[in-house]
């Protein structure tokens, strides 16, 4: 696609003075009879004689015969805009944009979605620089020949040994990649996953275990070194992880064979030195004879098969439940609310804007490839088709406002001062310096909570939110309507933090922690041991995913860790759409602040072994791209 940047000034005399702007109309004419002229246009500036210079943002496509109105850069609430013209102009937009914006049932019990089938049918407004290209490399295939393993994809052959895995990531090895797999089946690793690993959301202090978790003092006393369970409880060190989300799901069919899935429980020690070690694992949730609690002082392969299973359950509940339904379905909900409710000179659409790009595209092209019936997710993972449709309904059902605020949710699992939570240290200190700009930047607008309460836009965008998005769940905590500046900064810096820092969080390190496959095997093949003293190295093997499977997982999670096409970390605005005096300042602020905690953790992680990279500014991006 030929793109040339051109600007053009033009001269227009009037008589009288014109007054107020209010608006621009722009028109686009067939060129030289060509009605699939496409034009993109940035912004419009207009110098007045009175010596003001007037921003007009766009940055739409425009296609030919067709007109837009654009509104000034000023942001107003629908209240304060009060010109007669302008008030229509407003709601006219709206109108279109709810024509051209629907939401549809995705699966029931559910959020909603955007109601279109492919990214490129997409309207003018949210197609930014999007290309068939970009389609085309969002493709499992490229990966593969780009991971040279294509030659693999075909193979249902189980691997022979682990060496002979080390061969397929010659090409592919990074630092972190070496290091797990140097590290992936030692205790402190496992244990450091919980904390800094693909889904640092799931564990959670244990003050008192589980019914259907029957650990005795006598099975971890050599962990504890001489304590008690109880001794370590009170003191806060003893922390559980449960897959209960988990239970009942079958598992899929892949390559023509049975998977097998479990829904573990983990019992964790923080020990003295600050590790958090891993002291018990039940692989299924009811207690029997035959669902043996397997402890670090059982025989080595029989520790290692448990956690592998552990581990696989890790990723059903990253991929489905964290990753897709936290950060990609949610960020989709916030992105067609804002669409259908806000227009263009609202303050918050100004707000979000930078924080919406891609998000349609992307959900699409995974509905498309990935989780649809011949896609890579439902082909290759244990967790795919009916499961994946069922875990996802369970996790929507569960999902809770203060789950999405970080610091809500670090409290209520208890983890305030757990050592060596980079994930948790990191995301506070990033959460603050949102809601800081968020703040400064809302309460220019809103002076007070009467005018929260009168902004009907506001409100409506709010109520589809609880209403599509939420699906009505009262329990769910989330507020169907907004009645103080309070309530509404929260609200928005949730929004912004799950859309970016969040994401990276989740997505960031898939390849990474996933490359090496036994750290986070997609499907497992043989179902979990119903005795001890049973498994080998062997076993191992026959219970990994087989070649195919492997090679394929790996392309989905380089797709899926890779750099948009066009990308903007937090902070950069591509769009200009602010031209006042206070926005722009704290746009410097925020970016100050953000150049600030990207020093912090780059000084930080000169002194880690493995250091924790995906929660700095530079390496998250603005918005859900991919």
């Amino acid at each position: 696609m030929n793109m040339s940047v051109q600007e053009r000034a033009f001269k227009i005399h009037c008589k009288v003075s014109l007054g107020e702007l209010v608006s621009v109309e722009i028109y686009s004419k067939p060129f030289m009879g060509l009605l699939h002229n496409q034009w993109f246009c940035d912004k419009i500036l207009v110098n007045t004689p009175e010596g003001d210079e007037i921003l007009f943002p766009c940055y739409s496509w425009l296609d030919s015969n067709e007109r837009l109105i654009l509104r000034p850069a000023k942001a107003s609430l629908v209240f304060q805009d009060i010109n007669p013209i302008a008030q229509r102009q407003r709601t006219r937009q709206l109108e279109e944009q709810q024509k051209l914006f629907r939401w549809r049932v995705y699966a029931e019990g559910t959020p909603q979605v955007i109601d279109y089938d492919t990214a490129l049918a997409l309207p003018a407004e949210v197609r930014f620089s999007f290309t068939k290209e970009t389609e085309f490399n969002f493709n499992a295939g490229k990966q593969l020949a780009a991971l040279k393993l294509t030659g693999l994809a075909d193979s249902r052959r189980s691997w022979e040994s682990m060496s002979q895995l080390e061969v397929i990531l010659c090409e592919n090895r990074g630092k972190t990649i070496e290091y797990i797999q140097e590290h992936w089946d030692e205790d402190e690793f496992f244990g450091y996953q919980f904390l800094n690993g693909l889904n640092p959301m799931l564990i959670q202090r244990c003050s008192k275990l589980p019914e259907n978790f029957p650990v005795t003092d006598d099975m971890v006393k050599n962990s504890l070194r001489g304590s008690s369970l109880e001794q370590e409880m009170k003191k806060g060190n003893i922390f559980l992880s449960d897959y209960k989300m988990l239970d009942g799901l079958l598992g899929n069919v892949v390559n023509d064979r049975q998977q097998y899935l479990t829904a573990p429980l983990v019992l964790l020690y923080s020990n003295p030195n600050g590790m958090m070690l891993p002291i018990a694992i039940q692989l299924k949730q009811k207690p029997s004879k035959e669902n043996p609690i397997f402890l670090p002082t059982d025989s080595k392969a029989d520790w290692k098969l448990a956690k592998i299973f552990v581990r696989n359950a890790e990723f059903g509940v990253h991929e489905v439940d964290f990753h897709l339904l936290r950060t990609h379905l949610l960020a989709e909900v916030f992105t067609v609310a804002t669409l259908r409710n806000l227009p263009p000179p609202h303050p918050l659409y100004k707000l979000l804007f930078p924080h919406i790009r891609y998000t349609l595209q992307i959900n699409i092209m995974a509905r498309n490839r990935l989780i649809s019936k011949d896609g890579a997710i439902t082909m290759y993972a244990g967790i795919g088709g009916e499961s994946l449709a069922k875990l996802l309904k369970r996790a929507t059902a569960s999902l809770t406002y203060s789950a999405l605020c970080l610091p809500d949710n670090i409290c209520e699992r208890g983890l305030e001062n757990v050592p060596h939570y980079y994930y948790r240290d990191d995301g506070i200190k990033l959460w603050n310096i949102i809601k800081k700009f968020v703040a400064a930047f809302l309460s220019h607008y809103y002076q007070c909570d009467a005018h929260v309460q009168k902004d009907t836009e506001l409100q409506q965008w709010i109520s589809e939110i609880f209403t599509n998005g939420f699906l009505g769940r009262d329990g769910s905590g989330i507020p169907s309507s907004l009645q103080t500046v309070t309530e509404l900064v929260k609200f928005v810096t949730m929004v912004i933090f799950t859309a970016s820092a969040q994401h990276a969080a989740l997505n960031n390190g898939q390849f990474e922690f996933g490359g090496w496959m036994p750290n986070f095997p997609s499907a497992l093949r043989k179902p979990p041991p119903k005795e001890k003293g049973q498994t080998t190295e062997d076993t191992i093997l026959e219970t990994l995913p087989d070649v195919s499977t492997t090679v394929n997982g790996m392309a989905v999670l380089r797709q899926l860790s890779q750099d948009s096409a066009d990308h903007y970390p937090l902070g950069h605005f591509p769009e200009n759409l602010h031209d006042e005096e206070v926005p722009c300042k704290l746009i410097e602020e925020f970016q100050k602040d953000l150049r600030e905690l990207s020093d912090l953790i780059e000084e930080r992680n000169k002194n880690l072994e493995l250091p924790y990279t995906y929660l700095n500014p530079k390496n998250v991006d603005n918005s859900v791209a991919i």
